[in-house]
């Protein structure tokens, strides 16, 4: 079983690329001119065991915004084209210490979005980013994961340190969801025997282009 994808997401705002594969070696290339993201999606890629691959051109001219939230929305519409939810664990959980900072991440992939994000950052920005716009990225990837995602900030200083251990803990969370149960193979793990799908409307910005070509 291949679990890869490749999305293609054209707005009038935004041309974003993604290439997933869920059982890859943590390969990274990713290209979106936003120097913190780019460090925190390399945190998903290590961690998460997860080769990712994203080109991104956005309105950067007016700020950051539209890019960050359509990364995310790419980024879940390429999750939910790879996964065969088939004997997969479907629950992962993981807490990340840096320093000072502690964070807690836990996923389900149950076909039902929702997003609890509990983070009081200790300052608003790192460098010249605006760290809510995290919060649009998470979003953004649940809506279109199609997950039930909680994000909880234990503790933390620092803002860097904080968003770094949620990062590396929704790698590590997203790793152990996905994985394969050998002693569940070709279960479905859900008692209703399959997963619900909700359909999610596209975002009022979508253009003219959103295409999802077939899996690798």
């Amino acid at each position: 079983m291949t679990r890869k994808a490749k999305i293609l997401r054209k707005t009038k705002e935004t041309n974003i690329s993604v290439d997933v594969n869920l059982d890859g070696k943590g390969k990274y290339q990713v290209k979106t001119k936003i120097g913190f993201l780019d460090h925190m999606l390399d945190q998903i890629a290590r961690h998460g065991l997860v080769d990712i691959t994203i080109r991104a051109e956005g309105d950067l001219e007016i700020d950051a915004h539209h890019t960050v939230e359509d990364i995310g929305i790419t980024l879940g519409q390429a999750f939910t084209r790879a996964l065969d939810k088939t004997g997969i664990r479907r629950y992962g959980h993981a807490y990340v210490p840096l320093d000072e900072a502690l964070s807690r991440v836990v996923i389900d992939c149950s076909g039902r979005p929702g997003l609890e994000y509990n983070v009081d950052f200790a300052k608003g920005t790192v460098g010249d980013f605006d760290i809510d716009l995290f919060h649009e990225f998470f979003q953004g990837f649940v809506n279109h994961a199609l997950v039930t995602l909680h994000i909880d900030n234990i503790r933390g200083k620092n803002a860097h340190h904080q968003i770094e251990t949620i990062f590396k803990a929704f790698g590590r969370a997203l790793r152990m969801a996905v994985e394969l149960d050998p002693r569940a193979k070709n279960v479905v793990p859900s008692t209703k025997g399959s997963f619900c799908l909700l359909y999610t409307s596209p975002s009022p910005r979508d253009g003219l282009l959103s295409r999802m070509p077939s899996s690798a």
